[in-house]
């Protein structure tokens, strides 16, 4: 027991040495202005904030939307003015890109297909060019980058998770005032992750589901931007699981989710930006949430108006929130602030437990965050015997509540807080 105990604080210095802070910034820029950034941040400063350019002598695109990476080798970026789904290393560097995807939003993988949501009617596939009524999800082949499925959803989809095979699509309608050939969506499309079919769509009678869309295991944090005039603004925790049976499987809270993201516990911070064309005005929110509790109570427990340390009076400070993020291999916080929405906005960086670090000038509109891998946590590290007490709950690395079901033996999952090998 003893020789296991030294084995596994060896593994997890091994691991915390490697987990510095490396933060991948997305700065959307102006729409059609061409001029979308990456911001490196790494450990306490602001390393470039044109790092694409620095590293690919060219410009990353216009209006880019999302980030995630996708292994050890691969991240995924969404440029949705540009038309393109670029695809870079974790060191900066270009390797291919996707076409093919108009309109693109968000984006989710399992490490063999990249899904894309789109708010365009078109898109090129392997078998020929497709068309659609209202938006869809593309699957990208990560052997060739070519898009080799998609499916139509609501009109303008936004966020998108995956669970047990599953793609889960919160769609907006967003184009509902200026289109008028269509009202405000309120429901969560399920996909067929292998056929690219529609399984069924979850109405959640509420409008709107813009905004990120957080996942913790099998809860997703979905925003409601109401219609802007006498629908207000709310958020919902939604259960991917019960989704599958039963259309009863999210509860409503009556504070918006605009921005959030997965804490290491598999909770929910929360930053809410309720805007209305009445008042011309924001009401901004700031919540902790536990998706478990919310939806075994159905909205009884679970939610806490405040965020950890100073973390909700510095958002309260700031001229416009517009984004916040967990460091899943650190726990460390961090949130933007965009300003005019017109010059260069803020990166702010706290201590897990919220002390705030530092406010760093970054670029236009900072709003999409990824923490880079430690190398090679893939592969994981040989040599440890121990097993996890059962009772106990693991996070994978991107900071979401671990299914046990898929869990797997010599990968790294978050447990106590530290990352710890999986050898069950």
């Amino acid at each position: 027991m003893k020789q296991c105990f030294t084995l596994l604080l060896l593994t997890l210095y091994i691991i915390g040495a490697r987990a510095e802070e490396k933060i991948i910034l997305l700065n959307e820029g102006m729409w059609q202005a061409d001029n979308g950034r990456l911001t490196y941040f790494e450990n306490g400063s602001v390393v470039s904030n044109q790092w694409f350019r620095d590293k690919n002598g060219r410009k990353l695109g216009d209006t880019p939307n999302d980030i995630i990476q996708i292994n050890d080798n691969l991240i995924a970026i969404a440029i949705n003015w540009s038309n393109i789904v670029q695809f870079i290393t974790p060191s900066g560097y270009a390797v291919a890109a996707t076409e093919d995807i108009p309109n693109n939003r968000r984006l989710c993988s399992d490490d063999k297909y990249v899904y894309v949501t789109s708010y365009g009617h078109e898109c090129e596939t392997v078998y020929g060019t497709r068309y659609f009524t209202k938006g869809y999800v593309a699957k990208i082949d990560l052997g060739n980058f070519k898009v080799v499925g998609a499916c139509e959803v609501g009109y303008e989809p936004e966020g998108i998770a995956l669970y047990d095979g599953r793609l889960f699509i919160a769609n907006t309608g967003g184009y509902a005032e200026q289109e008028g050939d269509h009202d405000y969506e309120t429901t969560v499309s399920i996909v067929n992750a292998s056929t690219m079919t529609l399984e069924k769509n979850i109405d959640t009678h509420v409008p709107n589901l813009f905004g990120e869309m957080s996942q913790s295991g099998r809860y997703l944090c979905i925003n409601s931007s109401g219609d802007y005039y006498e629908t207000t603004a709310c958020g919902l925790i939604f259960d991917c699981a019960k989704a599958l049976t039963s259309d009863d499987c999210f509860v409503r809270f009556n504070y918006p989710a605009t921005y959030n993201c997965t804490t290491t516990d598999g909770s929910f911070l929360v930053v809410g930006s309720d805007f209305s064309y009445i008042t011309g005005e924001y009401e901004f929110s700031y919540l902790t949430i536990n998706p478990r509790q919310m939806i075994e109570s159905r909205g009884a427990n679970g939610i806490s108006r405040s965020l950890p340390g100073s973390v909700g009076s510095d958002f309260a400070a700031m001229t416009q929130p517009y984004g916040i993020y967990v460091n899943p291999y650190t726990g460390y916080i961090y949130g933007t602030d965009a300003g005019s929405f017109e010059g260069a906005g803020y990166l702010y960086q706290w201590s897990p437990a919220g002390q705030l670090l530092g406010k760093h000038k970054v670029y236009i509109n900072p709003g999409h965050f990824l923490a880079v891998a430690p190398a090679g946590y893939y592969d994981g590290i040989g040599g440890i015997t121990c097993r996890e007490t059962p009772d106990d709950v693991w996070y994978d690395l991107q900071g979401r509540v671990a299914d046990r079901a898929t869990m797997r033996r010599g990968n790294i999952y978050v447990k106590d807080g530290k990352k710890t090998l999986f050898t069950k």
